[in-house]
Formats: structure tokens, C-alpha cells, sequence
């Protein structure tokens, strides 16, 4: 009989940053898992605390900005060989603040049409679609 280890699963946010016709994308750093790959910045969703409001800390946190959180752009579920997670998205059209990448290799504006030029984990491809359509 085989059994199966059950997989760990997360809540977490992310945000589609829009200035001058392009998003922002950050490189997550070598040496963290998905290390190298690009995505949409954001984080966990910390008990208690709604998808809104974790986005706002997290770019507080990973960006230095203080951000608008606003209307929801689209979710989606991704299993990782390591963990499980649902990622909800948001846009953001105002920041305030020097943008700052504190858990980031790189910042990136770049237009929408180019961003299937880069390499993002799987739970990011919903947000890549749902942005150019």
C-alpha cells in the first residue's frame, strides 16, 4: 500500500502593477525556490488578514510603496512539487513612494505583448493571459 504525503497548501497574493502602458515584474532571487524565474510581486496571505490588505504590506515590504489596491483581476490554483497554492490577483494602477526591490534580483517594466519573453512559475501564466486578452 502506498501513501501519499499530503501536499501543503497556500494563499497568496499578487499584483499587477500598470504604469505608462507596461507591468512590472520582478526576478525572484537565486537561491530561493522558482530562483531566477520572474513574477508578478506580492506574497502570503497571513492568518486573519484579507487578500487586500496582505497585497498592500507585502509591497510595502518587498517594494517600498505604498499601493491602491484595486479591483480584482483573476485567480488561479497551481500545484508546485512542493506546495499547492491559489493565487489571487489584483491591480494596481497608483503607487507612491521610491520602488525598491528588497527581496527582488531585478525590477523590469515591460510591455504586455513581451512578457511570454519571460520565464515565470506556473501559477503566474492565468495573470500573463488574463493580461493580453
Amino acid at each position: 500500500m502506498t501513501v501519499m504525503k499530503k501536499q501543503t497548501w497556500i494563499r497568496v497574493v499578487a499584483a499587477v502593477i500598470e504604469k505608462d502602458g507596461r507591468v512590472l515584474i520582478a526576478k525572484r532571487q537565486q537561491g530561493d525556490r522558482l530562483g531566477g524565474k520572474w513574477e508578478f510581486p506580492g506574497g502570503k496571505i497571513d492568518v486573519g488578514e484579507s487578500p487586500e490588505a496582505a497585497l498592500k504590506r507585502e509591497l510595502l515590504e518587498e517594494l517600498s510603496i505604498e499601493a491602491d489596491i484595486g479591483d480584482f483581476f483573476c485567480s488561479s490554483h497551481y500545484d508546485y512539487s512542493h506546495i499547492s497554492v491559489e493565487l489571487l490577483t489584483y491591480r494596481v494602477r497608483h503607487f507612491s513612494g521610491e520602488m525598491t526591490a528588497h527581496v527582488h534580483d531585478e525590477l523590469k517594466w515591460v510591455a504586455p505583448e513581451d512578457l511570454c519573453n519571460y520565464d515565470f512559475p506556473g501559477a503566474n501564466i492565468e495573470i500573463i493571459r488574463g493580461i493580453n486578452y
